[in-house]
This record gives structure tokens, C-alpha cells and sequence, in this order.
């Protein structure tokens, strides 16, 4: 059966054949797949299903119909309602793995990290091109490679980065819109359609994740490890100081 790579995507190497998905696997890939089965068993059906392994040892995952939110964005992501549903998806994602408990030999891509207590396995990968979506529904949420121990916040600070965006005016151009989003009235959509967080919160842990993720690339790479590895050379790290940079100089503007 013919492959065809998929157009977007710079990590796991994926193709799809007729109605699945094969990608690259790890020793994380046992972890995610306890992880996904837990979710489909649990009724959030925006996750794909595994159907195991081929012949190539790449895992096989079900194809979820629809157009992945690449950049420009399709419009309903430039509108509040497409940033509610993306918002209340991640809260219902979030309740529903609450009660999910890794195998004590569970491992991460990310390397090894302890699930404190409070914690969840967040998605850790949380940008519009790994959602799905169908006449401007949302109805998938691929790429788990990334799964991993952390805080609710931290999702949900990586989704305002990425989904707002809190991005310089280059990022938020590449996402199709023609002029500065509201970016205030938009983080008050996300707030609210999650319902845990306030602003200020959401705000100042952007900032943080977003120092947290350039020192990871950073240390990552100088390990020669893989992504990131790509993502240093692809200039990651300097593209998010300069988004923080940015997100800093017009934090009080946004927080009145």
C-alpha cells in the first residue's frame, strides 16, 4: 500500500496509509499508548486509537478525519469560538486524565520526570497544528510523543503561547490575522472556557514555560538529542526571547 508523508510535522516521521497513521516509535511509545487507550476508554474521542505495530516497527495509529490547523490558521481559530472549543477540549482532556496512573516503569520522551502529587500527564505539545478539525468543529488532538508529568497550568499556558497567540507580530501575522488580535479578550475567552485560571495566572506562566522550554532545547541539544537538536537549528530559542521579550513589554497593557 502507497505511503504519503504528511505535510506537516518535524518529529516522529509520519505517513499515512489509506485510513492510519504510522510513525516512528521510542521508549516512551509503551507509556503513550497506556496513556491513549486510557483516554478512549474514558470517552475523549478527539484521540486517535493505536492498532499497533507494522512491519517496519512504526506504530499504527487510527487517520482522524479533517484539516490540521496549520498556519494561516482556518478562520473559526481566529475567532473566540474556535479558542473556546480549544479550551474547553483541554479542560475535559485534563479531568478526564486526572485519574490516569503510569506503570512505575513509565518513560518519557522528555527524559525522566516524577509525577508529584496534584499533577497530570499534560498533552505537552499543545499547538494548533496538532488539532483536527471538521466545518469548524474540533474533533482531534493528535501527536502524544510529548505526553508527560506537569500542571494543568502548564498546558494551558502553552496553549495560550501557541493558540492566542502571545506572539511578537511576525507569529501572529503567520497565523493569518490582518491586524493585532485583541490579545486581552482573547486570554479572557481561554480563562474562561477552561474555568480554573485568571489572567494574571495564565500570563506569568507563559513567561515561565517559556524560559523553562529554551533551557530544555538548550540542554537537549547540547546532549545531541533529537528533536531538539532541530529545534536549536531552526533558531527556537531565539525566536522565544523574542517573543518574551515582546510579551513583557505589553503584559500591562493586555492585564488592564
Amino acid at each position: 500500500m502507497a505511503e504519503k508523508p504528511l505535510q506537516f510535522g518535524t518529529v516522529s516521521n509520519a505517513v499515512r496509509i489509506e485510513n492510519t497513521i504510522h510513525r516512528d516509535t521510542g521508549v516512551w511509545t509503551p507509556t503513550i499508548h497506556a496513556l491513549i487507550a486510557y483516554l478512549n476508554e474514558n470517552g475523549f474521542t478527539e484521540a486517535p486509537k493505536v492498532l499497533g505495530f507494522d512491519e517496519k516497527g512504526r506504530e499504527i495509529l487510527s487517520f482522524l478525519p479533517g484539516t490540521e490547523a496549520s498556519r494561516p490558521w482556518p478562520n473559526i481559530l481566529r475567532q473566540s469560538g474556535g479558542l473556546y472549543q480549544a479550551g474547553r477540549m483541554l479542560r475535559r482532556y485534563h479531568d478526564i486524565i486526572t485519574n490516569f496512573k503510569p506503570s512505575a516503569e513509565a518513560e518519557w520522551r522528555i527524559g525522566e520526570v516524577e509525577l508529584k502529587p496534584g499533577q497530570i500527564i499534560r498533552h505537552g505539545d499543545l499547538g494548533p497544528w496538532n488539532t483536527i478539525w471538521q466545518n469548524d468543529t474540533l474533533t482531534g488532538l493528535i501527536d502524544w510523543d510529548f505526553a508527560q508529568p506537569g500542571d494543568r497550568l502548564e498546558d494551558l499556558a502553552q496553549m495560550a503561547y501557541y493558540f492566542i497567540p502571545l506572539r511578537s507580530e511576525e507569529g501572529w501575522r503567520k497565523a493569518g490575522f490582518e491586524k493585532c488580535p485583541n490579545f486581552a479578550e482573547r486570554l479572557n475567552i481561554l480563562v474562561s472556557s477552561y474555568g480554573m485560571y485568571s489572567v494574571d495566572e495564565l500570563v506569568g506562566a507563559v513567561l515561565v514555560q517559556q524560559d523553562q522550554e529554551r533551557k530544555l532545547v538548550i540542554k537537549k541539544a547540547a546532549q545531541n538529542i533529537e528533536p531538539w537538536i532541530t529545534f536549536m537549528k531552526r533558531g527556537d530559542v531565539e525566536e522565544s526571547l523574542k517573543d518574551t521579550a515582546w510579551l513583557r513589554a505589553i503584559k500591562a497593557d493586555i492585564l488592564t
